[in-house]
Formats: C-alpha cells, structure tokens, sequence
C-alpha cells in the first residue's frame, strides 16, 4: 500500500458524510440509541420518521465499528442454512425469522432509493462459489433447502460461473438474484444523514459510560451529560465499550480482513465479475470477492491483519488473488483494513431484553448489512409502541457465551495456519 494511503476503502471512497458533533447538553428523548453502526441508524432513522425523539450516541464516529470494515454484500438471511436455524428455534419462529430476513435485501435498498443515500448500491445479485469441486455439494444442499424455503436461487455449474466470475478458480456457484452490494460505510453514514434530516439527534465522539434506572425512565451518561429515555436501544455488537449499569453483548470476536486492489485497467473491467455481484466461497475459512464503482477487486477473509498473523494473511491475500484472477495478479494492493466480526455460537443474532423498554441486539456473525438493519428498524418499532410481536425474532432474557477469548484465539490461529499454506498452488 502507498505510504499514508488510508488503509480502510470505504472511509477513502465514501461520498456520504454526517459530521455530527459531541453531546454537549442534556436531553430528554423518547429512545435512546447506543451505537452507530447499521442496528443503530436504522433504528434512529424508523423512529424518527415515526414522529419520535430520537438520540444516537456513537463513541467514535458512525459507522466506526463492523459496519464501516464490512465486505457490502446485502444478502437474503444468515448464513446458516434453512433447516438449521429451524432445527435451533423450532419450526415456526425459525421459518418466521427466515422469511422476514428473506426480504431483508429490498429494505436495505428500498432505504437507499428512498433517503437517496449514495453508496454505490447494485442489486446484481450475489454468487455463493465452490472453491473445489466438493463444495458443489454443500451448494446443491443449501440450493434443496434454499428452495423449499421460497428462495428464488439458480445452480451455476462451472462454466456458466466461470464466465460470471471471470476465474477459473470456481467450480460452479449458487446465485442469489435478492442480494447485491453496497459501499457499506456509505450506507452506514447515509442512514444517519437521514436519521437527522427526519429530526433525530445524531452525536459522534459521545461514549456512553453508565445506564441507570429513575422510575419509568433510563439515564443515559454520556460526556457529563444525561440522556432521559423513555427507552434504550444497545446496539453496539463486536465494538461494545463497557459501562456500568449493563452487561455487554456476548459474542466470539472474529476478525476479518480485506485488500482492495488500484483501479483494474478498463479491459479486465468486463471480464472479471462483469455482472458486478457479489462473492464468497465455500472454504472452511472463508474467503471472499468483489469490486467497487472504480473497479477495484476486493479480497477478503478471516483474519486480524493487525494481530501477530497480519503478514501471513496479507501473503495469502497476494496469492489468492493470483490463483483467481492470474492477470490481475500482481496488481499493487491500495487499501487494506479489517473489522471485529460479533459471532454467536449457533450463529444466530440475539435481541436480548436489558431492562423495561430496552434492547440489546448483536451477533449477526458476519451478516451485518441486512439482518443488521432490519433488526434496528424492528427494535425501534416494538419498543416505541411496546409491542414486540413485530420483531423478527422473540427476545430472550440474557444470552451468555462461554470461553469467547479462548474461542476468538482459535479462530485466529486456524485462520492464521490456514493462510500460511493454502493458495500456494491454487
């Protein structure tokens, strides 16, 4: 990368901007909201639009956290398959959660049609890839179930997603037409710019330190200041600061990283992803593709690129890239950055009930963008009209994870041991 290039894509390339001052008086609102990462502007921006009083305090600056490091695939539901998050909810509230997360693409980009939010957004759908000619069995497995759920998904065998791809690296891929991309830190930031032209009060550098109790009303602190909320909606996932007064999110933390290459030069624009979807792959450990507006190709994979592996996965990065894409090979790399992923052990996210009239919700395991929004807006509703039938998923009263340091730990490594020897001969 070039020497003072900024390393984060999506902070470089973002043509969305809030710049939103620190709180710096106290306010009395009808929710507050914690966190300004998708969950959380999604929400402000719902409730806002609702008529109601609205404070979004971010510790850092919106989109800071996940939803600013993210890959930009707004796909349709998790990445479990269908009859395992029946198989772990029950048949009902697992098909419900399916079919309301199945729609989850047309919110995301019926918000940014709407509030005109510039993030590079195309509905070209997404390509899930056998990385070798094994994973076209999990592929036929999630394309069984895909179906049976109502999915409008179509099996690519290797030469048709050879030619979508642009590498022959891919032994075939599942398409799903619902998804696309988006620049996600754009579409972070353009939710807020909305959330404050719908009248919610949007504060950056303003950490939350404690929550209290004061009859039917939370306090908020928050810069020597107090927040009065009729309710409270936490949604701060893998980049949690601790305060008094509530318990954080328990999540595994999983960090993931990218490298966005220079601009390709114009002829290789139309041969590789030419359709602009989306990319990820069947591997054990993860890994993914795409390119942006200015036909950049986008790497990414599990890895914390800042951690004691970094350079190994920066390696793997290089020769990933070579294996797909042998012409673009050696094509310098402009940015690369990484993010905390918020993993639950089932892999499910969770909206924990902190309190009367109070949400915590987290652990969308690498599907931020659309679950992430739909659960914001979701939130805001049941706790503004205090009815949580409308929620895509029943709240729980606390969700524990066991061992998440040791467990974070263990992905890194495999992750770490996975990169220092594969894509050699790819």
């Amino acid at each position: 990368m070039t020497s003072g290039q900024e390393p984060n894509l999506w902070r470089a390339s973002s043509r969305e901007a809030i710049g939103a001052g620190a709180l710096d008086r106290d306010l009395s609102v009808d929710l507050a909201v914690i966190g300004g990462g998708f969950t959380g502007c999604s929400a402000a921006l719902e409730a806002a639009r609702g008529g109601a009083a609205v404070a979004l305090l971010e510790a850092r600056e919106i989109g800071y956290g996940g939803s600013g490091r993210n890959v930009g695939l707004a796909n349709a539901g998790l990445w479990l398959k269908p009859e395992e998050i029946t198989a772990e909810l029950g048949e009902d509230a697992g098909r419900a959660l399916i079919a309301r997360l199945a729609e989850a693409p047309t919110t995301v980009f019926g918000l940014i049609e709407r509030e005109a939010i510039d993030c590079e957004a195309r509905r070209a759908g997404t390509l899930h890839c056998a990385h070798a000619p094994a994973g076209m069995d999990d592929l036929r497995e999630r394309l069984r179930q895909g179906l049976a759920a109502g999915a409008p998904l179509e099996l690519l065998d290797a030469e048709t997603a050879r030619a979508r791809t642009g590498s022959t690296a891919v032994h075939g891929a599942l398409f799903d037409p619902r998804a696309g991309t988006v620049q996600p830190l754009a579409y972070c930031r353009g939710l807020a710019r909305a959330a404050h032209d719908a009248g919610a009060a949007v504060f950056e550098d303003s950490p939350v330190t404690a929550l209290t109790r004061e009859g039917d009303t939370w306090l908020v602190s928050c810069n020597g200041r107090t927040v009065r909320a009729g309710a409270l909606l936490m949604a701060t996932n893998a980049y949690h600061l601790r305060l008094d007064g509530a318990p954080g999110p328990a999540y595994v933390p999983v960090h993931y990283g990218q490298f966005a290459t220079v601009p390709m030069p114009e002829p290789l624009r139309d041969r590789i992803l030419p359709g602009g979807e989306g990319c990820w792959d069947t591997a054990l450990v993860m890994s993914s593709f795409r390119t942006d507006a200015d036909g950049r190709l986008i790497i990414g994979g599990i890895g914390d690129l800042d951690g004691p592996g970094g350079a190994i996965h920066a390696g793997w990065a290089r020769r990933k890239l070579r294996a797909l894409f042998p012409e673009i090979g050696d094509l310098p790399f402009e940015h690369g950055w990484c993010g905390r992923i918020a993993m639950t052990s089932d892999h499910i996210p969770k909206i924990v009930e902190m309190g009367p009239r109070a949400y915590a919700c987290f652990g969308y395991s690498g599907r931020g963008i659309g679950p992430g929004t739909v659960f914001g807006m979701a939130a805001a509703q049941a706790l503004l009209r205090e009815d949580a039938s409308g929620l895509p998923m029943a709240p729980v009263k606390h969700h524990e994870e066991c061992l998440t340091k040791l467990k974070g730990r263990y992905y890194e490594f495999g992750a770490t041991l996975t990169h220092a020897v594969s894509a050699r001969g790819a």
